[in-house]
């Protein structure tokens, strides 16, 4: 399962002098109606293969052979984003059959290459859906953007609305706290399922969906700890289909994610300008990550810098400097070093926040900062 613990094993893995082929493909049936995601990846692979050393060339052409054949024969099985980590020689390969789609891209390195994976995870955090009413509710969990109903729960002696000429003869005010009493021990019901469900799948976030006075009730009877996870409630009616409810739901998700970013990034730039344990720019960053104190990386989505990076002991540099001022070994250019320095900071356990929109701050310090841990 494509998680934070899933990133984290995947950026401590080192090929040293094995080399990884990481693809990423966009394989949408809306914007490929044909297939012509086929052509995209042999045009990628005739680009890797011209432009690589045959040394390494050799080590990877087992590799690139494999993904094409497998891509071309498994055309109908894909979703709308394909992402493929593979190194024969290593043993190693890992497929992600994304619900999201990915920028096409073939990259050859010394480790997995994975911050499209970093950025779909990011932007694409996981989260809970109630829809809640008087006699019945529904459970949905939302990962990667997809959404699966996991569960319902129904009331059945829940009486319905009070008709006139009363019900076994009671009054109405009688039959109506009746009815309460018995929505009461309903919702108590969900209650105890939803809280049961948020544990085990340790999920902090969801949104709550159903008729203004059920899930106003329902949030009414929630312990704090609960309600407080609550970041959004919409109208819905309970026999709407998922991909209905997800509809409802990701507008809310995107104002939640974005309030979020202006929080990081607004407390990211404060304390960086005041010397308070933060750093702005591509240069302090990869200084931070190199000494380890990296706590939260935080940057632009999309935002790529090429520089160098020393071909014995890895160190990282947005400066052209001829030898490494550590072991002494020659740098050598790279064209992805916010990526390498992105999968430092997880593999040394930084949690990392990817800006999809609160942006403009960030780009005018240099698109890239870090809280520190020290």
């Amino acid at each position: 399962m494509l998680n934070h613990e899933e990133l984290k094993d995947l950026s401590e893995i080192q090929g040293n002098e094995n080399y990884y082929v990481s693809l990423y493909l966009n394989v949408n049936p809306v914007t490929n109606p044909k297939g012509e995601y086929v052509l995209h990846l042999k045009n990628m692979i005739k680009e890797v293969s011209e432009n690589t050393e045959k040394g390494v060339y050799k080590k990877i052409k087992s590799d690139l052979e494999k993904i094409s054949a497998y891509v071309t024969s498994n055309k109908r099985e894909f979703r709308k984003g394909l992402a493929l980590l593979s190194s024969e020689e290593q043993g190693f390969r890992r497929e992600y059959n994304l619900s999201v789609p990915v920028k096409n891209t073939l990259i050859v390195d010394n480790a997995p290459y994975i911050k499209p994976l970093i950025d779909i995870v990011d932007n694409n955090p996981g989260y809970l859906i109630l829809l809640v009413e008087k006699d019945e509710a529904r459970i949905f969990v939302v990962h990667l953007g997809e959404i699966v109903e996991y569960g319902e729960i129904k009331t059945e002696d829940v009486p319905g609305k009070h008709k006139k000429g009363g019900w076994f003869a009671l009054a109405e005010a009688h039959y109506q706290r009746h009815i309460d009493y018995h929505v009461g021990l309903h919702l108590k019901e969900v209650i105890k399922k939803l809280e049961s469900f948020l544990s085990a799948e340790q999920i902090d976030l969801f949104f709550i969906g159903g008729s203004e006075e059920a899930v106003t009730m329902f949030k009414d009877m929630l312990p704090e700890t609960v309600r407080s996870r609550i970041k959004g409630q919409f109208a819905a009616e309970m026999f709407l289909k998922p991909d209905e409810v997800l509809k409802r739901a990701e507008p809310l998700l995107s104002v939640y994610e974005a309030a979020k970013e202006k929080k990081i990034v607004d407390e990211l730039i404060t304390r960086a300008l005041k010397g308070n344990q933060a750093v702005l720019g591509l240069a302090d960053v990869i200084g931070a990550v190199t000494e380890g104190r990296v706590h939260k990386l935080v940057f632009v989505k999309d935002y790529t810098e090429s520089g160098f990076k020393c071909v014995n002991c890895g160190l990282l540099s947005v400066q052209n400097i001829p030898k490494c001022p550590y072991c002494g070994n020659d740098m050598e250019p790279i064209e992805y070093i916010v990526e390498l320095v992105v999968q430092r900071a997880v593999e040394q356990g930084a949690t990392v926040e990817v800006l999809a929109y609160e942006t403009a701050s960030l780009k005018e310090k240099g698109n890239i900062g870090a809280i520190l841990r020290f």
